[in-house]
């Protein structure tokens, strides 16, 4: 099975922006116990929204959802002071959204995953911006790759995101990402391959329908963590169907386990 990361804890949402405001434990704990008991295996925890308070905001949510749930935290945050403060209140396994290519952001974090023995997602982009072909994205992440290795932090806690693009705007950057997918698989052994998919189909309609179109078709080329809606349950069918089909579920063991569980919808 694939790593999944529970995407709904995110302060961008105005009921979560809402509830760490009104310090609501009862709504955060709910979101992280459902979440978990869907199948995820981290939960983001994001609390960017009220910049300013920021720090305080995320150390209180992710003392809630450890508290809720045994699925450590993804902290998520553009400041690396958060994320810092973040990796403090964490009890044991974490991981970190995120470091780029660029060299200062990767400096200040990875001495902290490396002593923590944390994952890392590593987001192909520079200083220059985004990525826009498959070959731009496989050399942002081999980038990223030495600078973890640099820093001794091991290929296998790194967690590179190729950064889908809507194909409503670019209609060719669906299959740039999928052919990144693969070429980042190939050049970075051992490394994992991320994504928050659902960017792919902003701004068309069935958004749904192309999220796990595209989930299916990530998979075969070697995705192995997506950040999604683990209450999504047609999404998670496609999941744990492509893993049983790629031989990545063994002996179909969770599939099965899903079937009898009346999760494959």
């Amino acid at each position: 099975m694939i790593t999944v990361v529970g995407e709904r804890l995110n302060s961008t949402r105005d009921r979560v922006a809402a509830a760490i405001a009104a310090r609501d434990e009862e709504f955060v704990r709910d979101e992280a116990i459902r979440q978990s008991q869907a199948g995820a295996d981290f939960i983001d925890v994001n609390a960017a929204a009220r910049v300013s308070q920021e720090i305080d905001d995320l150390k209180w949510m992710i003392g809630v959802v450890q508290d809720a749930v045994d699925a450590p935290p993804c902290i998520d945050s553009p400041d690396p002071k958060a994320i810092a403060a973040g990796l403090e209140a964490a009890r044991g396994e974490a991981m970190i959204n995120s470091i780029t290519a660029d060299p200062e952001r990767a400096e200040r974090l990875l001495p902290l995953v490396r002593e923590r023995g944390a994952r890392v997602v590593g987001l192909t982009m520079s200083e220059k911006g985004l990525p826009t072909t498959a070959a731009d994205r496989r050399d942002l992440a081999v980038a990223i790759a030495d600078l973890a290795a640099k820093h001794g932090v091991a290929t296998d806690r790194l967690y590179i995101d190729p950064l889908v693009r809507p194909v409503s705007t670019e209609g060719g950057q669906g299959r740039e990402f999928l052919e990144a997918v693969r070429a980042i698989r190939d050049s970075v052994p051992g490394v994992h391959v991320v994504c928050g998919l659902s960017n792919v189909s902003f701004g068309l309609p069935q958004r749904h329908l192309l999220n796990r179109t595209f989930l299916a078709m990530a998979l075969a080329m070697g995705l192995d963590a997506a950040i999604v809606d683990p209450l999504d349950d047609a999404l998670m069918a496609t999941l744990r169907a492509g893993c049983a089909l790629l031989g990545t579920d063994e002996y179909c063991a969770e599939y099965l386990s899903a079937h009898r569980a009346g999760l494959l919808r």
